[in-house]
């Protein structure tokens, strides 16, 4: 099976399965991405995915060997944007490595362990918060193969980390190891050796358990605010969202009232 699912409540962790290529993605391993989480995204009863690779490595890219014996493909201009796409998400063809042009509308936690390098790197960063084992590490090393950045490693690496360490990232193809990615901001959690994957889905289990209209809303409305001036990101902030306050607010401001919820306990809030 090239990419498996497992379930636990409303969690689905995602499993790139082909350990004996490192995860290395190619068109078959793509598309059974694309639709792991098109199916997540679709179904109701899920919330939150965790993405991870098995064998001990997240993903380490492209499989160049494959494109190398399919160099002569015309297949990735089938993946080109539609020219009336901008407004369009639905209209975009997946991206070279699969899930990386999806815009979903519930929250992924990519597990890493070993490498998430070149494309699998960028998989990484279209995930919106990344759990990185302590031995794990990132970098583009498509660098050395003339391979470009082509699954939005260009546009997502900076917005985590700053232009100028992005660059330093980007054109030197360095090894980053995961103390660096963590202080630099590319990772939010560490875990021990062997636990992203458990840690990630604890993260996953507790987002889990909040309202989700408003935790959607909120995720949603920080793409929003991106790349806008302040006043226009207050306004697309409150279009987004002064429905939720019906919808669950007042809800949860009863439950704090019966007294859920106390100084900050996040224990009993249903």
């Amino acid at each position: 099976m090239t990419v498996a699912i497992e379930k636990s409540g409303a969690v689905w962790t995602i499993i790139l399965n082909r350990p004996e290529a490192r995860n290395a993605v190619d068109p078959e391993h793509a598309d059974a991405l694309f639709a792991a989480f098109d199916a997540f995204d679709m179904d109701a009863t899920a919330s939150v995915a965790v993405f991870w690779g098995a064998g001990g490595a997240f993903c380490a890219g492209y499989d160049l060997k494959q494109a190398a014996k399919s160099a002569t493909d015309t297949g990735p201009l089938a993946l080109d944007f539609p020219a009336d796409s901008g407004s369009m998400p639905q209209a975009v063809p997946r991206g070279p490595m699969g899930p990386s042009r999806m815009e979903l509308t519930k929250p992924v936690i990519a597990a890493i362990e070993g490498p998430a390098v070149a494309g699998g790197m960028e998989l990484a960063l279209w995930a919106d918060c990344r759990v990185m084992a302590e031995t794990a590490y990132m970098g583009v090393y498509c660098r050395r193969w003339g391979v470009p950045l082509i699954d939005g490693g260009t546009v997502r690496l900076p917005r985590l980390v700053g232009q100028g360490r992005a660059l330093d990232i980007i054109l030197t193809g360095r090894k980053v190891e995961a103390d660096e990615a963590h202080r630099i901001g590319l990772c939010e959690r560490l875990a021990p050796h062997g636990h992203a994957r458990r840690v990630a889905e604890a993260m996953a289990s507790e987002i889990a358990r909040f309202p989700q209209a408003c935790m959607r809303a909120d995720r949603r409305a920080v793409s929003l605010a991106w790349g806008v001036d302040i006043r226009t990101g207050l306004a697309r902030e409150w279009a987004n969202s002064k429905d939720i306050v019906a919808l669950e607010g007042r809800a949860g401001a009863a439950r704090f009232s019966s007294g859920k919820g106390r100084s900050g306990d996040f224990g009993d809030i249903s």
